[in-house]
């Protein structure tokens, strides 16, 4: 039995048939789109319970099943804490271990909505954001192999099916952190069917529906202690917990194939038009959040909350967000970009959230063409200098480098290639130079490249400093004083 103070669902969830699949069923997923979910059931839709998806590991499987699904969402700031169970997720399946099994129930007249979280990297993008075809997986779906290994492999062979039973098409719900992330889905899949089955793509574009979406939630990875402190707090294990912030926030393109379920009673917002939201998020708190992981880092924190604390650190990121970032946003009526920077900053500095810098810098390549260069073009094209997001590039770049912080991105070999054949002073410009890896996405012009080679040297020659060591420098000049 659970402690009266959890809250919990107000549906008999063996009613309820699978309508959703969500692939990509990490933590983020579980504290957003599924508690979504959870409202809308508890406030009396039918059939939209979830089917969760893991492309690789097993690990939410092993989790979840052994709890017939359910979990706990934890909420927490600097005043407290509060605790919920979820029912939402029926399933949970492991694709590469049953591929029928994920291929059936995406095919299944049930289902009417996937939706996906699997992180900017997932969509095997080439540098110039097209469908990377020399991807292993996606090379191997369109060889014709039997088991589908990327989504797109797993997507064609339903929808394949669905056609040839007169099935309803899908919704595609990307809730990744892309800009236009619906387009850009619809985008990359009809690029594999182009290859794959040209008919099929004639009845995705006439039956299917890929909404833009803007998800917004701080989900920091789940740890053994705050397990522990949940346990405590239910008096039982709950392998699947997830630890999360009071704040979310859900924007969808109302844009669907068919029917979907009422996400607006737990407060997610139905919009014509997802882009002023979703380039908020992207420019000014994703920007601002890969700023604090890279300057954080080299500053010697392991979390946001403290990274924001230091003052050196807080200034280069309010000065992103007010003044570059907030700059290149469209003007759109009750949307207040000072306002929206001091509630990020309230949330950055929640230390009840133990928020990892070193997650938050994982898949830089992928992140950063979204969040920082668009703003870096924009000011360009008018003439202007961006000093705190070149800073932040300045970090990224001998982040990469690989010689203090071991680096998870899918182009760290590609990257470090770089490094080893371009050195200090060529490597602005092979990363951002009119040849540039990025020169897709955003070419530095020689006063942009002057600035990042000054403050690249500073990390080259060691000379930023974590706030421990100023502070033994200090007490050592006061010493001596």
């Amino acid at each position: 039995m659970l402690p009266p103070n959890v809250a919990r669902p107000r549906y008999d969830r063996r009613r309820q048939r699978i309508g959703i699949i969500h692939l990509g069923i990490g933590a983020f997923h579980r504290a957003h789109q599924a508690v979504y979910t959870d409202e809308a059931l508890s406030a009396g839709d039918k059939d939209w319970a979830i089917a969760g998806v893991s492309l690789r590991a097993r690990t939410v499987h092993d989790q979840l099943m052994p709890q017939d699904g359910l979990y706990t969402v934890s909420e927490s700031d600097n005043g407290g804490n509060t605790t919920r169970l979820v029912a939402a997720i029926r399933e949970v399946i492991v694709a590469r271990e049953q591929p029928a099994r994920v291929i059936d129930l995406l095919a299944s007249p049930d289902v009417r909505i996937v939706s996906l979280t699997i992180t900017e990297n997932g969509y095997q993008r080439a540098a110039d954001q097209s469908l990377d075809f020399s991807a292993p997986e996606v090379a191997a779906d369109l060889s014709g192999i039997a088991s589908p290994q990327s989504i797109y492999g797993f997507l064609a062979a339903a929808l394949a099916r669905r056609r040839a039973a007169g099935v309803p098409g899908l919704t595609l719900l990307s809730c990744d952190n892309l800009t236009a992330n619906g387009r850009q889905l619809s985008r990359l899949l009809e690029s594999f069917l182009e290859r794959r089955d040209t008919q099929l793509v004639c009845w995705f574009r006439a039956e299917c529906a890929c909404p833009s979406t803007m998800v917004d939630r701080i989900v920091p990875t789940t740890t053994v202690a705050s397990l522990d402190t949940v346990a405590a707090r239910l008096g039982q294990h709950d392998a699947g917990a997830v630890f999360t912030e009071p704040f979310s926030q859900w924007v969808i393109e109302d844009r669907f194939a068919g029917p979907h379920p009422r996400w607006d009673v737990g407060g997610a917002q139905f919009v014509s038009d997802v882009q002023p939201y979703e380039l908020a998020k992207l420019r000014m708190l994703n920007g601002a959040h890969s700023a604090l992981a890279y300057l954080g880092l080299f500053r010697g924190h392991q979390f946001v909350h403290e990274a924001v604390a230091d003052q050196q650190v807080r200034g280069v990121v309010e000065k992103l967000m007010r003044v570059e970032a907030a700059a290149s946003l469209p003007a759109v009526i009750g949307f207040d970009p000072e306002a929206y920077a001091d509630r990020l900053l309230e949330r950055f500095a929640n230390r009840a959230l133990l928020h990892r810098l070193a997650q938050i810098a994982m898949d830089g390549s992928q992140k950063i063409p979204q969040r920082w260069l668009p703003t870096l073009r924009y000011h360009q094209q008018r003439g202007r200098l961006c000093s705190a997001l070149l800073k932040s590039l300045a970090a990224w770049i001998a982040y990469v480098r690989a010689d203090r912080f071991s680096v998870e991105d899918p182009r760290a070999a590609d990257l470090a290639r770089l490094w080893q054949a371009a050195g200090h002073e060529q490597i602005v410009a092979a990363l951002f130079g009119p040849d540039g890896y990025f020169h897709h996405d955003w070419i530095a012009n020689e006063s942009e490249a002057q600035v990042l080679r000054q403050e690249l040297q500073r990390y080259t020659a060691n000379a930023v400093v974590s706030p421990r060591e100023e502070r033994e420098r200090t007490s050592g000049d006061a010493c001596r004083e």
